[in-house]
Parts: C-alpha cells; structure tokens; sequence
C-alpha cells in the first residue's frame, strides 16, 4: 500500500492521529526534503527510515518504489509542507501505482489553497486552482486567460516575485479587481489581506522589511459581461 500523507503547512498541531499512526507503522517514508521531514518525525517520536524523493530524483526512483511496493512494503509519501502531488512531487508516482494496480490511500489533511480561498472573503463556490505561474514562457498568455476567468482563482507565489505578480495581475485584470494575499498560514506571524490589487500593491510595497513566508494570492473572478469568454483549458 502507498499512503499519500499530508503534513503541517506550519502549526505542528495541524497534523493528523492518523497520519502520525500510519507514519510510525509502514516500512518507508519517501520525503521531498529529508532534513526539513527528520525534524517533524523527531517531534512526533516517529523512527521510520526516510528516503529522498523530490522533483530531481522522481522519474529514476519510480521503477524502485513500485518495486518494493510489489514487494509487500507499505510506504508513506510526504512533502515538506502540505499534501503530496499539489505543486510537489506525487503524481507520477499516483499514475506508476495504478499502472501497476498497486493500493493507494490519500490521508485528508493539510493545503494552503483552502484556507487561503475560504479566509479571503472572495466566492468559493467555484474556483480554479492554478498553482505557480511559468516564470517567464508562457507567463503573460497565462495570466490574460485567468484574468478573463468567470470565477475566483488561486495561484501560489514566492515572497519576492509577490510585488511583480500583483503588478502584472493589475496590469491584466485591472487596478480595482479584488483579490486577498495570505502568506504564514497557521503560523504566529499569520497574515490575510484583501482588497483591490492597487491597494495590495500599496500595502506591500509599504511594508517595513521583505515579506516572508509562503504566498497564496487568491483573485476575483472577471465581471459578469467577460463570463463567456473564458473556459478552462491546461497551462500553456
């Protein structure tokens, strides 16, 4: 069996009985990051042996994993922070384990795209997750689609590209398009802003010392009269 197991985005509390049972019981724990995961294992007094598997190593360790698996191993996936296969390493393992009519389990638990959506006072009755946006090829044909989007969406942003992805969401959406940006979800230094994207730009152009943490922006549907011009398709 493989176990896809989220983990804390940041308050250690977040983490699961049962995802600290299973962790303690299988064979192996495959960790993005085995420096940042041996310090939530040592909180939690969990011993299991951890191997690496990241975004560099994934495509050369599939073939291993599933053979262990085959094997008779239960192993556990985690990412550093958060649940596997959302902007982390996990799907081409997933799609190896059906392939080879392996048992997965998916753990419900941590995500920062959820809190974020739910505490940013934008419509959550549909939205789209984007994730990150391609840094440079593709970028501006991207986001002239998703600022035509019908319905709340969702991107995720590094600390210091935060400034010029509002300025470029203002320059497709326009100035007075609401959005809300949160970053240390359920960590003491827990911030959510929302307003419209001139007024994040101001606030956090303002801000004393560099913005920290993770950052999810979550941005307002285009009007009304825009709603039929857009449809989902995959990222460009």
């Amino acid at each position: 069996m493989l176990y896809v197991v989220p983990t804390p985005i940041g308050n250690l509390d977040d983490i699961s009985l049962r995802a600290i049972k299973v962790l303690k019981e299988v064979d192996l724990i495959l960790a993005e990051d085995t420096r940042t995961s041996g310090r939530l294992l040592k909180h939690f007094e969990i011993q299991t042996f951890l191997r690496s598997f990241h975004q560099h190593n994934e495509h050369r360790a599939v073939d291993s994993i599933i053979e262990a698996l085959q094997n008779g191993q239960n192993i556990a996936l985690i990412s550093d922070a958060g649940t596997p296969g959302i902007s982390d390493p996990g799907f081409l393992l997933s799609r190896a384990c059906h392939e080879a009519n392996l048992a997965i389990t998916v753990l419900p638990g941590a995500t920062a795209l959820i809190p974020a959506l739910v505490a940013s006072g934008l419509p959550c009755d549909k939205f789209f997750f984007e994730g990150f946006l391609p840094h440079k090829k593709g970028r501006k044909t991207r986001l002239e689609y998703l600022c035509k989007f019908p319905h709340t969406f969702i991107l995720y942003e590094s600390p210091h590209r935060l400034i010029k992805c509002l300025e470029q969401l203002q320059e497709h959406c326009g100035a007075e398009r609401m959005a809300s940006v949160s970053r240390e979800l359920t960590k003491m230094h827990e911030e959510i802003k929302t307003g419209t994207l001139v007024k994040l730009i101001e606030y956090f152009s303002n801000k004393p010392g560099k913005v920290k943490g993770e950052i999810v922006i979550v941005v307002e549907g285009a009007p009304v009269e825009n709603k039929k011009t857009a449809r989902i398709r995959p990222s460009e």
